[in-house]
C-alpha cells in the first residue's frame, strides 16, 4: 500500500458550526482502489482516528436524478454495518460536488440494505436519510 494518495473530506455531520457535531471521514475511492481490502480500509481509518471513515464506489444508478453508491464504514477496529452521521456526511460530500448538484437523490448501497439521502427541497440545504427497517 506504499504510495496511496486518496483524497478525503472530513465532515462536521449534525451541525453547521465547524469543529462540533459528529466528525466523520468521507472517502470517495477512485477505481484503482475499487479492491482494497479490508485490512488495508481499517488502516486508512485508524490514520484518521475518528468514530467513523465512509468509503464510497461510484455505482451505475438506473433511475435519472440519483446517484448510487456502495459504502462502507468503519471504526478504528471494526466494520460497521450502518452508520448515520457518515451517511450525511457522505451525502453533503457527494452533493457539494459538481455531480451531485445536479441531482436530488442519492442511494447507498450497504450491509444493511439501500439507504437513500434527499435534498430537502425548502432550498436550506439541509438532507434528508431513509434507512431500512431492520427485521
Amino acid at each position: 500500500m506504499s504510495n496511496l494518495i486518496l483524497l478525503y473530506t472530513i465532515v462536521d455531520a449534525f451541525t453547521s458550526t465547524p469543529f462540533s457535531g459528529n466528525p466523520a471521514s468521507v472517502i470517495i475511492l477512485p477505481p484503482a482502489y475499487h479492491s482494497l481490502s479490508t485490512e488495508s480500509l481499517l488502516q486508512i481509518t485508524a490514520e484518521f482516528n475518528l468514530s467513523e471513515t465512509a468509503y464510497l464506489i461510484p455505482q451505475t444508478s438506473s433511475s435519472p436524478g440519483t446517484l448510487r453508491y456502495g459504502s462502507r464504514w468503519f471504526t478504528p477496529t471494526v466494520e460497521m454495518p450502518i452508520c448515520g452521521h457518515a451517511t450525511l456526511a457522505s451525502a453533503r460530500v457527494i452533493f457539494s460536488t459538481l455531480e451531485g448538484q445536479q441531482v436530488d437523490r442519492l442511494e447507498f448501497e450497504t450491509l444493511s440494505g439501500t439507504l437513500v439521502a434527499k435534498k430537502v427541497p425548502d432550498g436550506s440545504g439541509k438532507i434528508e436519510l431513509t434507512f431500512q427497517r431492520q427485521r
